[in-house]
């Protein structure tokens, strides 16, 4: 959004459903003045054929809630109105159009009204001349005008026997005036969304939803043929709410189609049923349908009245997404407050859904956890299961060899086992590793008894695993001490004997 106080850039506000009515002029003598809005405090200027009253007058628009809105028909909702509020069936042609449109003439420029002109003019007087007073007085109630001009409100006097000229913010020389951009509606006339503005909050909207949708059923007539539908819910400031609704028909061969959204806009809009939505609340009705490229083409094409073509042209060229976007006067700190509060709006609702967001994305990390703490279970589970299983697969195939010879290919395996069994027992590779990581084991236990809040666990498998080797590393240990004892005694037993021996010969020698 653009914000320019410094010089004019846009005219009325965004207006819901009217545009502004007030023409614009491209200033004192255009043909002797260089900026494209300024003007004179001198003398009055030439009113020439390219000065004040000069070229077509550019109308104002109103946004959001005119696009789209013209093509009411002249039967309210179709043929069948008359006798049931039908929507004209399947085969009912869309009549034609109105050319005058509910966008205020934005897409025609009709000639200028002598009143028109006569406003342009006094408009000028009381600005660059004012012949009130007759002395140097009528100077200072020309800047007075001037002031009052650009702040867009008061009188300005200028002639004793003219009434003084009505200042408002739409007046060309407003300085509080600025140029954003809404967003273009995207929707087909054929998806029949048409939006519905209550008085009333949206909590009481969704709570009273049915009898919303019961009642707006009643408007249309009670037609069994017709179903209201909800399209979306929506807060807006001032404790208002949108509710987006279409209509569906059903023919009787069991088809159904939306009624379009200018037909169902059309029938809302008519005096009878406008109060009877009053009735419920709706301060507001208006279509949702997106812009044709001609109708693009001449909004941008023509400045709204009061804004500079060259700040219109400026803001086009601006346009963060052109595709999406549209530039779009306001007038005025209401319009400016009234936009504020939108997007503040908006702002909370975007922060409502990333707490949402927010929400659900802390439970699937901790459903995430959970799962990951069950497949880590499973998988011990699995292993230990796994290793039940090698048990009895061993068991099963000691009994199934019982009595047989060792073959080949056990043999084979026989001389790798001893092979891993060496190289687990050596002290230079898995034994040392092995001893320094029990070594590890124990200055961590000792920190730990030192530092309570620091544990360290080993995982039960791995411990498993130790447990059984220094078993083996053990029996190893005991067998190789009872080879020794029975090699220590084999050798006493030798030594006896050779004893024996010396002792007998000693005896025949002597």
């Amino acid at each position: 959004m653009a914000f320019n106080f410094g010089a004019p850039s846009g005219t009325s506000g965004t207006s819901a459903a009217t545009a502004a009515p007030a023409g614009g002029f491209g200033g004192f003598g255009t043909t002797t003045t260089t900026a494209g809005s300024a003007f004179s405090f001198s003398a009055p200027t030439n009113t020439g054929s390219t000065g004040l009253l000069g070229g077509t007058q550019n109308k104002g628009f109103g946004f959001g809630t005119g696009f789209g809105t013209a093509t009411g028909t002249g039967t309210g909702l179709g043929t069948g109105l008359g006798t049931g509020l039908g929507f004209g069936g399947f085969n009912t042609q869309p009549q034609q159009q109105q050319q005058q449109t509910t966008l205020g003439g934005l897409f025609s420029q009709p000639t200028q009204a002598p009143a028109q002109s006569n406003q342009l003019i006094n408009t000028a007087s009381a600005l660059s001349a004012p012949t009130l007073l007759g002395d140097e007085r009528d100077a200072i109630l020309a800047k007075w005008n001037q002031l009052q001009a650009f702040w867009g409100t008061g009188k300005g006097y200028f002639n004793n026997n003219i009434p003084p000229v009505e200042f408002t913010q739409e007046n060309p020389f407003c300085r509080f005036k600025a140029v954003g951009y809404s967003c273009m509606p995207n929707n087909k006339d054929e998806d029949g969304l048409v939006v519905l503005v209550f008085n009333k909050k949206e909590a009481d909207i969704r709570s009273q939803q049915q009898q919303l949708v019961e009642s707006l059923h009643k408007v249309l007539g009670g037609n069994q043929t017709l179903t209201v539908n909800v399209e979306g819910i929506k807060t807006l400031p001032d404790d208002q709410t949108e509710v987006v609704i279409y209509v569906v028909e059903r023919s009787p061969n069991g088809t159904s189609r939306r009624v379009p959204a200018t037909t169902l806009y059309a029938h809302f809009e008519q005096a009878n049923i406008k109060t009877q939505l009053q009735q419920l609340g709706v301060t507001l009705s208006m279509t949702r349908t997106e812009l044709s490229p001609a109708q693009i083409k001449q909004l941008l094409q023509n400045p709204p009245a009061g804004v500079d073509p060259i700040i219109w042209e400026q803001a086009k060229v601006d346009n963060p997404d052109s595709e999406k976007l549209i530039p779009v006067p306001m007038v005025g700190f209401k319009e400016l407050l009234r936009r504020l509060k939108v997007q503040d709006q908006m702002t909370k609702q975007h922060q409502t859904r990333l707490d949402i967001i927010s929400e659900d994305i802390s439970e699937l990390q901790k459903n995430q956890t959970t799962t990951m703490a069950k497949i880590a279970q499973y998988k011990r589970k699995l292993m230990d299961l796994s290793h039940r299983t090698l048990q009895v697969l061993i068991k099963q195939e000691i009994q199934r060899k019982s009595g047989y010879a060792i073959q080949a290919d056990e043999e084979q395996l026989r001389v790798q086992l001893d092979t891993i069994q060496g190289e687990l027992n050596a002290p230079t590779q898995f034994k040392g590793r092995l001893n320094e990581l029990m070594s590890q084991i124990r200055m961590q236990n000792h920190f730990g008894a030192v530092k309570s809040e620091e544990r360290y666990y080993i995982d039960a498998d791995l411990l498993r695993e130790i447990k059984q080797h220094l078993k083996q590393q053990q029996e190893g240990l005991s067998h190789l001490i009872s080879i020794i004892k029975d090699d220590l005694e084999d050798i006493k037993l030798v030594e006896h004997g050779l004893n024996e021996t010396i002792h007998s010969r000693g005896g025949v020698f002597s």
